[in-house]
C-alpha cells in the first residue's frame, strides 16, 4: 500500500542526518541501520549502508538506480536451499 502524497516519502532522519554529515566530511564509512523502510534518496548515492536482514547486517553500496527503492529491498531476509526431492538425483 503506497503512502500518501500529502505525508510525502518515509526517510529515517537519523539515517538522513548520519548520511549528510559523511557528504560534508571526507572520511566514508559503512552506516549500520535497522530502517528497512525507509526510501533511498539521492543523497545517498555514493555511499555504503549496512543493512540488518534479522540475523546480520548486509553490506550495500547505493548506486543511482536504486533511489526511489526501500532499503529492504536489497537484504533479504529468507535462505532458499534447495527442495530435498532434487538432491536424490
Amino acid at each position: 500500500m503506497a503512502r500518501s502524497i500529502k505525508k510525502g516519502p518515509y526517510v529515517d532522519e537519523k539515517l538522513l542526518k548520519k548520511i549528510k554529515e559523511m557528504s560534508k566530511g571526507k572520511k566514508k564509512k559503512v552506516i549500520r541501520t535497522w530502517a528497512r523502510n525507509s526510501l533511498i534518496t539521492p543523497e545517498f548515492v555514493g555511499h555504503t549502508l549496512a543493512v540488518h536482514n534479522g540475523n546480520r547486517f548486509i553490506p550495500i553500496f547505493i548506486s543511482e538506480n536504486m533511489v526511489g527503492h526501500r532499503l529492504g529491498e536489497f537484504a533479504p531476509t529468507r535462505l532458499f536451499r534447495v527442495h530435498s526431492g532434487d538432491r536424490k538425483k
